[in-house]
């Protein structure tokens, strides 16, 4: 992880991120709101955001790392809703969305979003220094 001045809470944040993820994903079909933008854009998005948000907190070097993480997530996510029978099914093309959002994520973040909690962190900083004086 990034050097972050409350790591632990990233880390505990970033949990909750990904059951929440995984929870949304396995919900049956009639309680999934449709947003109107279509299931693959809604899968690639959602993927740029979970990529964007670990890319945030941990260094390039790990960003294979997040690329294989979540696509294996997004995988073992289509096998789950393949087995639910609750008007879920697994689909190769969520699959091919999914990493097509990762790889707008790795990119954006290779271009200058990566390691956003360390400017959170610094913005911060600066603020409860300001507050002490």
């Amino acid at each position: 992880m990034l050097s972050v001045r409350h790591a632990r809470s990233w880390r505990v944040l970033s949990c909750v991120v990904i059951v929440a993820a995984i929870i949304v994903c396995l919900l049956p079909a009639r309680d999934i709101p449709d947003v109107g933008i279509g299931d693959k854009w809604e899968h690639s998005g959602a993927y740029v955001l979970l990529t964007l948000w670990f890319a945030g907190l941990y260094p390039r070097s790990r960003y294979w790392v997040i690329a294989l993480g979540l696509f294996l997530m997004g995988v073992a996510v289509e096998f789950a809703q393949a087995g639910m029978h609750m008007g879920r099914e697994g689909d190769v093309h969520d699959v091919i969305a999914n990493t097509i959002g990762i790889a707008v994520g790795i990119a954006l973040a290779l271009v200058g979003l990566g390691g956003w909690a360390q400017w959170i962190d610094g913005w911060t900083r600066g603020r409860d220094t300001a507050r002490r004086d």
